[in-house]
């Protein structure tokens, strides 16, 4: 009964509603009303401003007006004494948060933030402008994707340019795709001997390194938004992945290994490997650095060199050959690519 009366007299006892204060009046000049008068209006139940008559539970009796003030008034005392000790809290809290604020900035202005989160492009490349002059001795970068474009490589020129002026060594790398882009050997070649190149079949995301303090990583696929990244840990993890892709890179300047398996190149191999592990043609494309369109073209041929007719035939073959990186294993009725 509290609850519903609660839901339809949304009021204290400061502000009855309009049929409450008619019952209650009433009840009070007469002494008492019956019961059933008070049905309308549970709030005077509720609000113990009417209780049954210990005589006749028929009939409901009022409390007295001058005990209704006297309860009202402590209730505003009471509001009034819990109010001034929540004021008194938050003065607390604001003065020991702003300690902290204190102490954050005193301690960022001497180490640095961590992590920073870079939103927009022009957010972005002044960051990169900034750790650029700040850089004395190394640069480490991971360009993933394919054939690099000339706008892709000019947009980061001034900076490179800077760098090789100051005498800072830059080692960049590329997926083998990019070995085919006229505009990558364009670069090097005004980059002269700053920039050393090495190339794998696939990278990890874009990564660049500064000095060996100061790391930049995407945060979004669009690359709209990138990760500051300054932690000494972080960041020391970050060069041990690029040293062991670099070991496992091959120089620019040397031809890529042959494959060993005659008739199949060695972008082909690496499309195998990854259709031995279950990968869609979007995300072999995307891994290689190369369109869903030429992914498929290197299937297709890669299926009529093996002599597959159909995708799961091509899985078969692939890991009978040993393209998948397993050794190879003969059938009767069917020559596998010839290994040199």
């Amino acid at each position: 009964m509290a609850g519903h009366g609660a839901q339809e007299h949304p009021h204290g006892a400061d502000r009855l509603c309009a049929a409450g204060d008619r019952v209650y009046s009433r009840a009070v000049r007469r002494g008492r009303v019956p019961r059933r008068d008070a049905e309308p209006v549970p709030c005077l139940l509720e609000l113990a401003l009417l209780h049954p008559d210990p005589d006749d539970m028929e009939w409901l009796v009022p409390t007295s007006p001058q005990e209704v003030m006297t309860r009202l008034l402590r209730g505003m005392y009471d509001e009034v004494r819990a109010s001034q000790r929540r004021v008194g809290s938050a003065v607390e809290a604001f003065e020991r948060y702003a300690g902290l604020g204190r102490r954050i900035q005193a301690s960022a202005a001497t180490e640095g933030t961590a992590i920073r989160v870079l939103d927009g492009l022009a957010r972005i490349q002044a960051a990169m402008d900034e750790a650029t002059e700040a850089c004395t001795t190394e640069v480490l970068t991971v360009q993933p994707g394919g054939i690099r474009r000339e706008h892709e490589l000019s947009e980061g020129l001034h900076r490179a340019l800077a760098l090789r002026g100051r005498g800072v060594r830059m080692r960049d790398l590329y997926t083998h795709v990019a070995r085919h882009g006229q505009g990558l050997l364009n670069y090097l070649e005004l980059m002269g001997d700053a920039v050393e190149a090495r190339t794998l079949d696939e990278v990890v995301d874009r990564l660049i390194l500064f000095d060996r303090t100061v790391a930049f990583i995407p945060a979004n696929t669009d690359r709209t938004m990138a990760l500051e990244l300054r932690h000494p840990a972080l960041v020391a993890y970050l060069v041990t992945v690029f040293e062991r892709l670099w070991r496992l890179a091959i120089p620019l300047t040397a031809p890529l290994p042959d494959t060993g398996f005659e008739g199949v190149s060695h972008r082909e191999r690496s499309i195998a490997a990854l259709l031995a592990e279950g990968h869609q043609d979007a995300v072999i494309a995307e891994r290689l650095g190369i369109s869903v369109r030429t992914c498929r073209a290197h299937i297709a041929r890669l299926s009529e060199t093996l002599g597959a007719a159909s995708r799961t035939q091509l899985g078969v073959r692939i890991a009978q050959s040993g393209l998948d990186g397993s050794p190879s294993v003969s059938v009767p009725g069917r020559e596998s690519p010839t290994v040199r």
